[in-house]
């Protein structure tokens, strides 16, 4: 691992005075009390009921300093989201898709939270009479590898709609019985992530400049057959589990244990990241819904088998149709200026 860290001055973190420092700070607290061994936890706390905006800028300049990655790489930002999708507890002409929650015979090789390291290996297993052999992928569970254990946790309507919500890790199930439920990542089947949408931009089926998440969607909708061959190529699955509404009651889960805060939690790679650290991220291509660049303080507190990198990140844009919109069009440089706790 060839990974250098360099210390900056705040001053040369170009959007740093202009940033909404306390909408970062709650963030911050949120990883916090997820994990109050976190440096200055303690002293995050102790402000929570008394901080302003000015107030949480000293605290971040008090208590970090700025580095920046040694050397020319360029630095890379995708985004996910929390989709709303229609389902039931009840299987249906409608509802067909199962939603599986994590089965008691999957043996996970390698901690969740560090799944990008091990994305180019199996790391989930099963038990047979003949020893342990690699779980079942996607090809094997849609054609009904899991059926009949009692693993059904709700149905959704289409294998599209599940497929994006194991690719962004959680899900607001809007049910068909009234309410809804919060569904977020309970492990995977150990196989390797594969894109999708990188496999359509190798075969030409669409332009680099034309990728995004709505450009795949109806591809694979064009043709039922063959948008299922093309989710099967990536073999990795992702089971689910429900909050309970305290839970849930904030919004979606990452990684840390801490609820997320769109356009401030940021899905890092552990390797390079602790969970809980602060990021601010330059992305002078991509704008803020105010029109200006992207240059905003935010947590690391989620991860993803597809981030890698000391700068490589996944902005969390928030639930729902128009920040799946925004996700699905980020893709852009970026720089890091990770921020190290002093002392």
């Amino acid at each position: 691992m060839n990974f250098n860290l360099k210390p900056v001055s705040f001053e040369a973190v170009e959007g740093w005075a202009d940033d909404d420092h306390a909408a970062a700070f709650g963030a911050l607290l949120r990883s916090c009390h997820a994990d109050p061994e976190l440096p200055h936890a303690g002293a995050a706390m102790a402000l929570e009921k008394k901080l302003d905006r000015g107030m949480a800028r000293d605290f971040f300049e008090s208590c970090y300093t700025p580095h920046v990655v040694a050397g020319n790489e360029q630095g890379f930002v995708t985004g996910y989201y929390e989709p709303e999708i229609e389902g039931s507890y009840i299987r249906s002409e409608k509802f067909q898709v199962p939603v599986y929650r994590r089965p008691r015979d999957l043996i996970t090789l390698a901690p969740d939270a560090e799944r990008a390291r091990f994305n180019d290996r199996i790391t989930g297993m099963r038990a047979t009479a003949d020893g342990e052999v690699s779980y079942h992928t996607r090809a094997d569970i849609w054609a009904g590898a899991l059926e009949d254990r009692d693993l059904e946790l709700l149905y959704v309507t289409d294998k599209v709609e599940l497929f994006y919500m194991q690719v962004q890790g959680s899900g607001l199930v809007k049910l068909n019985e009234g309410g809804t439920v919060r569904l977020t990542y309970d492990g995977k089947n150990g196989h390797p992530y594969t894109s999708i949408g990188a496999l359509l931009v190798q075969r030409g089926e669409i332009a680099p400049e034309a990728m995004s998440m709505a450009a795949v969607k109806a591809w694979l909708r064009a043709d039922e057959e063959r948008g299922r061959a093309l989710m099967e190529e990536n073999r990795s699955y992702v089971f689910f589990r429900a909050l309970g509404e305290d839970e849930a009651r904030g919004g979606p889960l990452g990684a840390h244990g801490a609820t997320l805060t769109p356009g401030r939690s940021l899905a890092a790679d552990t390797e390079y990241h602790r969970l809980g650290t602060p990021v601010f991220v330059t992305a002078d291509q991509l704008a803020t819904e105010h029109g200006e660049p992207f240059r905003r303080l935010m947590i690391a507190q989620d991860v993803g088998s597809a981030i890698r990198g000391p700068q490589r990140g996944d902005i969390f844009w928030g639930t729902g149709e128009a920040a799946g919109v925004t996700a699905g069009s980020t893709r852009h440089s970026a720089r890091f200026f990770v921020l190290l706790p002093k002392h």
